[in-house]
């Protein structure tokens, strides 16, 4: 009886080591992990990848891409997927650049509001007929992506002149600042934030809790689309004509930032605000130090592959892990 009661006692004793160490990988595994790869890099680029310029470079990749993170970020910790991001981006930018030709405000406001109804096309058909979230978005992306390619069939779609003038380094950090901030706040400071965290976890418990889940995810597609409608903003601010081929792979370069950064895939409450900055910017470091260590292309899709598999072996819940709501 002694002999099983010290054998019980070594196993808790071994769970709870394990879920500590478990504890803090996900914690800090991100933070370690992007200071790691920026350390490796410096010094397979001889310094080159913290160069001014290079980092100057890093951050205009950064500003739509982190941007965009904020809204799939909210929709992943419910446990959903959206594969429509790109496409949203460029039809969202494209209209941007028609109302730009009148007022700039307004056309601010279009895109964000063009946005918004794209997510909310999403967010109907993924909770009214509880398709789940990749195959409605994956289907989305292709129709949005469709109407981008036909609408730039005789050329790229320009934005205003007086557009170009607001492509500023300063003025592009504030704007996603802006984006972050207000989702900083609804996810830490609201019940909006918990609610999220909850559905995530458990759809069920969530609904006996109090919350709402179906009009939560609809209003997070919702979100998430107007978010991205904001980010085409900063989009045509830095390119100033938009082609069909606007914001393309960007809900997979979201995906791998946002797993690079810690998310769990499977969403609920091992979800980070910092899982958007430090996926992000690992993400752009990575893409831009590559070039320099494997000038050839498929080496360097080869590299990002095996370090994206390498993270979500370390990180993911095996034990949560369910299907893609």
């Amino acid at each position: 009886m002694t002999t099983q009661v010290a054998v019980k006692n070594i196993t808790e004793e071994q769970m709870a080591k394990r879920a500590k160490l478990k504890g803090i990988v996900s914690n800090f595994g991100p933070l370690f992990g992007f200071v790691g790869i920026v350390l490796l890099f410096s010094v397979l680029t001889g310094g080159k990848i913290v160069q001014p310029k290079n980092l100057s470079l890093m951050l205009s990749q950064v500003f739509v891409l982190m941007t965009c993170c904020c809204g799939v970020f909210l929709i992943m910790t419910v446990g959903g997927l959206d594969f429509s991001q790109g496409s949203v981006l460029g039809l969202s930018s494209i209209i941007f650049c028609w109302v730009s030709m009148y007022s700039i405000p307004l056309a601010i406001i279009a895109s964000v509001a063009s946005g918004a109804v794209m997510g909310a096309f999403n967010g109907f058909f993924h909770v009214r007929f509880k398709i789940a979230s990749f195959i409605v978005t994956m289907c989305s992306q292709y129709f949005f992506r469709g109407l981008c390619k036909y609408i730039t069939t005789a050329g790229p779609v320009p934005a205003s002149y007086n557009v170009l003038s607001l492509d500023q380094t300063w003025f592009k950090f504030v704007l996603m600042g802006i984006v972050l901030v207000v989702v900083f706040f609804l996810w830490h400071y609201t019940r909006l934030g918990v609610d999220l965290r909850a559905i995530g976890a458990g759809e069920t418990a969530a609904r006996f809790s109090g919350c709402k889940p179906d009009l939560t995810k609809f209003m997070v597609y919702v979100s998430a689309g107007a978010i991205t409608g904001f980010a085409s903003f900063i989009n045509v601010v830095h390119v100033g004509a938009i082609t069909g081929t606007a914001g393309r792979q960007l809900e997979t370069q979201i995906l791998i930032a946002l797993v690079l950064g810690g998310m769990p895939i499977s969403g609920g409450a091992r979800a980070r605000f910092s899982n958007i900055i430090l996926g992000t910017l690992t993400y752009c470091v990575l893409e831009k130090s590559l070039p320099m260590v494997f000038p050839v292309a498929a080496t360097q899709q080869l590299v990002k592959g095996i370090i994206f598999l390498i993270v979500v072996a370390l990180t993911i819940d095996h034990e949560s892990l369910k299907v893609i709501k």
